[in-house]
């Protein structure tokens, strides 16, 4: 085989090719990303990773919804706990005197 011959250059392209099917094969078998032609990377999709993303921001939303009740909650209890004696005994007094 000549090695500027058009046979040649065709199986070093043929071998070229094949070796980077078989990587490619070899990496999505495995789990890794795969590369194209231009070195960009695809990523291969996992329903059960997505299904898992979902659950989690419904838990989230659930979640912030709690602590926001929770504050709500605390603000009222600080104000109690924080309120002049005085004050609160006035308006015991007006309640009884309604009564």
């Amino acid at each position: 085989m000549d090695w500027g011959s058009p046979e040649f250059v065709i199986a070093i392209i043929a071998i070229s090719t094949a070796g980077w099917i078989v990587n490619n094969w070899i990496r999505a078998k495995h789990g890794y990303e795969l590369e194209d032609e231009w070195g960009g990377k695809t990523t291969r999709t996992n329903p059960d990773e997505q299904r898992k993303i979902e659950l989690l921001s419904s838990e989230n939303e659930t979640l912030v919804g709690k602590i926001d009740r929770l504050q709500e909650r605390l603000q009222v209890l600080e104000r109690i706990a924080t309120d002049p004696a005085k004050r609160t005994a006035d308006e015991i007094e007006a309640l009884r005197e309604e009564n």
